[in-house]
């Protein structure tokens, strides 16, 4: 007789849609589980939400809590006690959280004062950069959960140099890659780079969204300076994230060199990846997904959390200090060649591992 098991899988923002929707796919497919996606609402619109449960053929969540944005207290804290509320009511066997967002924390902390255990997907990344709130969301995530899955390898000496137990660390492999592999050949034939005029390998796609960048004005002058002259030689796309925008017009900043577009569905954004020659960004996901694809990634950060992108894939670490040394930084990566790279358990099989690893944990 097959056990019955209520899991509880949460997401909040656009970068925990692409590593739930392999999951919840499969997880869908096992005898006994009655699967439960929460949307905490944490990016709420349209562009940022529900065009990517469309793109990736995730059903629509079952619970959807609003939470909206706000300061870091204050959104953590409605999410908190808006699924603690969830939690009283269904009362999971288990609660499913990814990535590093402020509602990952929150889920996790409203779980386990609750008595029920959680499993943290994306675990043990580190950037060794306590400035970041999403460091600090990690950090505590994995104190509390019974089940960190680890995306590679290094996560694991992180874990373990944090007093984690090694019963509790599992190597998964990146989830994001399941996504990745499974939507990319309908990718690209979704015509969207041709829509745009655009030519496999003559253009730039950069992302930027961190607060770290487009909070200062400086720095963000500096990068939108570097694109605008990388914009003379070849088109630069940048799908404009609405903090962006709104920091690029409170500054009055310069970007009529550079193609703006509103922000894309994942389909259009793997698509103009895949063609690009040369993605900057300070994103996490653009990192992993261009090591994959084998383009050139520039991530305009002092630290990431992804090192494995860094000693096995195509991804350089550019500090942003001069629109000179992102040119240089750029020029170089423009004359590299693709080298599609692919680290242990990038293979597409990350849910099925973790699915083995929570039936294994009943």
């Amino acid at each position: 007789m097959t056990d019955s098991r209520t899991l509880l899988y949460v997401v909040g923002a656009r970068p925990n849609f692409m590593k739930m929707a392999p999951l919840i796919w499969r997880a869908d497919q096992v005898p006994g589980w009655t699967n439960i996606l929460v949307h905490t609402g944490q990016h709420y619109n349209d562009a940022m939400s529900d065009a990517f449960f469309r793109d990736l053929g995730v059903r629509q969540p079952d619970i959807w809590l609003g939470a909206g944005s706000g300061s870091h207290g204050a959104q953590t804290a409605r999410v908190l006690a808006a699924i603690e509320d969830v939690l009283v009511q269904r009362r999971p066997d288990l609660v499913v959280v990814v990535g590093d967002v402020n509602s990952t924390l929150a889920a996790a902390l409203a779980a386990v004062k609750l008595r029920i255990p959680v499993a943290h997907v994306e675990a043990g990344l580190r950037s060794g950069d306590r400035r970041m709130p999403e460091e600090i969301n990690r950090i505590l995530t994995d104190q509390i959960a019974d089940l960190c899955l680890t995306p590679s390898r290094d996560a694991h000496p992180n874990l373990l140099r944090e007093g984690i137990a090694p019963a509790r660390i599992h190597f998964v492999g990146n989830i994001m890659i399941d996504t990745l592999l499974d939507t990319l050949e309908s990718a690209r034939q979704s015509g969207f780079r041709e829509a745009l005029g655009l030519r496999a390998g003559d253009y730039v796609v950069a992302t930027l969204h961190r607060p770290s960048n487009v909070d200062d004005r400086t720095q963000l002058a500096a990068i939108l300076s570097a694109l605008g002259a990388l914009a003379e030689q070849r088109p630069v796309i940048l799908p404009l994230h609405p903090r962006t925008r709104a920091r690029v017009n409170d500054f009055g900043l310069d970007t009529r060199a550079i193609r703006l577009l509103e922000p894309l569905g994942y389909r259009e954004m793997l698509n103009l990846q895949d063609g690009a020659a040369l993605v900057l960004t300070d994103s996490g996901g653009l990192q992993e997904e261009t090591t994959v694809l084998g383009v050139p990634c520039l991530t305009l950060r002092d630290t990431t959390e992804r090192p494995v992108t860094l000693t096995e894939g195509t991804n350089r670490l550019v500090p942003v200090r001069t629109c000179k040394n992102i040119l240089d930084a750029a020029a170089e990566a423009l004359a590299r060649p693709r080298s599609p790279c692919r680290p242990e358990g990038w293979d597409g099989h990350a849910a099925d591992r973790i699915v083995n690893v929570i039936q294994r944990f009943f």
